[in-house]
């Protein structure tokens, strides 16, 4: 098995207090939170924090770790040897202060063989019992579509989901397409009676008529007409959150685009709205239509191809 190197995984001191421990583990427990990091293996590096945390929060069990001494590398091969927790013994019960801890996702193979559970059977440092844990259920996951007005405005929902019981969801505003929402002890039963497995649901946000999604932007296709382009005008635009004023600048292009801020979906910062125009020209289906497109013809003297 690896050896666990639990202070560099918190990034402190071997000489670190329990104040500084618990103000790091907390730290990095909200940097690699599976529901809110968009870290890199965000729920591995989370998992491998708790269990650093577990051992080096607990003055027995850190006291025995810090037996095996310094010159161990992180990955490298590992084997206890059979006395390394001679001398020390237990108080009573595991964790801060006696009291169990629920280590979420398991432990290590190298945690179960210094400590016990987790993995199943494993030795006492302290002199107790052989105890098994029971196991965690699997984590299971689910797709949920959604429509993009429900991203924008959050709520709760119902979801019958393949698979699993109806799930009631709270959907946080601004989530975007692809966020992953956990739902602690929703997954797969423990089959020994432990906790069961958490259940994550990712977001799909179905496709609108009027918006183009982006992350947390939208774009909006606005037609105008050729005066509006060419004079300028204000002109009513729809957004999420509701209708706004916007003003064409004179002498707008087909194509051109606009920009609405913090008309996207919710969030820290808020996305913004995009507003591509897009020039409609008037049927010449009538005789006077068709008068005034020659004379247009006739007195604007204009050649769009003029530059190719």
């Amino acid at each position: 098995m690896e050896y666990k190197d639990y202070y560099k995984t918190l990034g402190i001191a071997r000489a670190a207090s329990a104040d500084e421990i618990k103000k790091v583990y907390r730290r990095l427990a909200r940097k690699y939170h599976p529901d809110v990091s968009k870290e890199k293996d965000a729920e591995a590096k989370f998992k491998e924090v708790q269990e650093a945390y577990e051992v080096l929060k607990d003055p027995e069990k850190r006291a025995a770790y810090d037996q095996l001494g310094s010159n161990w590398q992180q990955g490298q091969q590992f084997r206890p040897p059979p006395d390394w927790a001679s001398g020390f013994e237990s108080r009573g019960g595991r964790g801060g202060g006696g009291e169990e801890q629920e280590f979420e996702g398991g432990f290590s193979d190298f945690f179960s063989s210094l400590f016990g559970g987790g993995g199943g059977m494993g030795a006492d440092p302290f002199g107790g019992a052989r105890t098994r844990r029971p196991r965690q259920g699997r984590d299971s996951q689910a797709r949920v579509d959604l429509d993009l007005e429900e991203a924008f405005q959050g709520g709760s929902r119902t979801f019958e989901l393949q698979g699993h019981p109806a799930v009631k969801v709270t959907i946080p505003r601004g989530v975007t397409s692809g966020q992953r929402l956990r739902l602690p002890g929703k997954g797969e039963p423990s089959s020994g009676g432990g906790r069961a497995g958490d259940l994550y649901l990712e977001m799909h946000i179905r496709p609108h008529r009027l918006y183009q999604l982006d992350g947390k932007d939208v774009t909006l296709i606005l037609p105008i007409a050729p005066w509006e382009a060419a004079l300028g005008a204000t002109v009513t635009v729809p957004t999420l959150g509701g209708p706004v004023e916007m003003r064409i600048p004179a002498g707008s292009q087909s194509g051109q685009k606009l920009r609405l801020r913090g008309r996207g979906l919710p969030g820290e910062p808020p996305g913004d709205e995009t507003v591509q125009l897009k020039i409609v020209t008037p049927p010449a289906d009538t005789p006077a239509a068709r008068k005034l497109y020659e004379q247009m013809s006739q007195e604007l003297k204009f050649d769009p191809r003029a530059s190719l």
